[in-house]
């Protein structure tokens, strides 16, 4: 319950500050919230060829052609 309740205090805090926030603040948000997203992808895929290895960029045209 606690984390609901600050969960909710946050979202309501993120929502006073992005009714003030100019478009272009906005914009940069955006960008950066992506960007955290395209790092934890690129984690991912790297964690997962470390597991499961990789191919040589041969056997890629191979499987690819």
């Amino acid at each position: 319950m606690e984390i609901a309740t600050k969960r909710q205090s946050l979202l309501e805090l993120i929502n006073e500050y992005l009714d003030k926030a100019p478009e272009s603040t906005l914009e940069k948000v955006l960008e950066l919230l992506e960007d955290e997203e395209d790092i934890r992808d690129a984690r991912v895929e790297l964690l997962d060829a470390t597991i499961n290895g990789t191919v040589s960029w041969e056997e890629y045209k191979r499987e690819t052609a």
